[in-house]
């Protein structure tokens, strides 16, 4: 029996009602074999609900989609606090994912073809982007705009942002890399943009988030991923349940 998870519209606070910051943490699936990478990641997610955190995203950064799957055939039995999916080897497949294992909510790493970049426009086909949007009408998209390790597009942030408005239900950004810190002046000049755009339409922090910085991030954005920080830095690591219940004591407004 699957986790059926029942949205009466596509949003992003509809996911966490009851949260007016949101900390969203990752599972890197690591591990020497399927066995360990599943026991870890179920032992994760439960430091991550007992600690407070608002959901969690399955992401194959160590695992391969066959980990994903398995993964999420043993949580959705015993559903815990909103889970979302990120599959980097082939984003579209998030959605199949979500709506098979009654995931809410599905992270793309980008929302934007990079006209610049042959590598990124394999990567992103909006047709279908669209096409998977359409089909799963209730699964949440966590789109990446101006998101590590992606290729600009060439355009300017507000080109950017007023397009990832239109196509998802919250926007991600990041730092220039995994662990590194989102610049607080790049989170206030999307905010401002954003507002301009669609007020108070959300935005989420997604590198290098920290006990140390999480109230400042927070303060500008409506919500965060974490994962590197739970790990002590290394994705390979598994989470540390101190580390999580430092940074949730630095959550403002929760």
């Amino acid at each position: 029996m699957r986790c059926l998870c029942i949205i009466m519209e596509r949003s992003f606070h509809g996911l966490f009602p009851n949260n007016d910051k949101v900390v969203i943490g990752m599972i890197h699936l690591a591990g020497r074999d399927r066995e360990e990478r599943v026991d870890r990641a179920v032992k994760e997610v439960m430091i991550y609900k007992e600690e407070g955190l608002g959901g969690f995203i399955v992401e194959d950064y160590h695992g391969d989609v066959e980990d994903v799957e398995a993964v999420l055939e043993v949580l959705s039995e015993n559903p815990t606090i909103p889970m979302g999916i990120n599959v980097l080897s082939n984003p579209y497949l998030a959605f199949d994912l979500a709506d098979d294992y009654g995931a809410s909510f599905v992270q793309f790493d980008t929302i934007h073809a990079s006209p610049g970049s042959p590598r990124n426009n394999r990567r992103f086909c909006e047709k279908k982007y669209l096409e998977m949007r359409d089909r799963y009408p209730k699964i949440v998209v966590l789109g990446g705009v101006v998101f590590k390790h992606v290729p600009l597009t060439g355009r300017t942030w507000d080109e950017d942002i007023r397009d990832g408005v239109s196509k998802c239900e919250a926007i991600v950004t990041t730092g220039p890399g995994t662990g590194i810190e989102t610049p607080l002046s790049k989170l206030v000049g999307f905010r401002k943009i954003m507002d301009e755009i669609s007020e108070g339409f959300p935005l989420v922090t997604g590198s290098g988030v920290s006990d140390l910085n999480v109230r400042d991030q927070l303060e500008v954005a409506d919500a965060a991923i974490v994962g590197s920080y739970f790990k002590g830095e290394n994705t390979k690591f598994p989470v540390k349940r101190d580390l999580v219940r430092k940074l949730v004591d630095n959550i403002p407004y929760c």
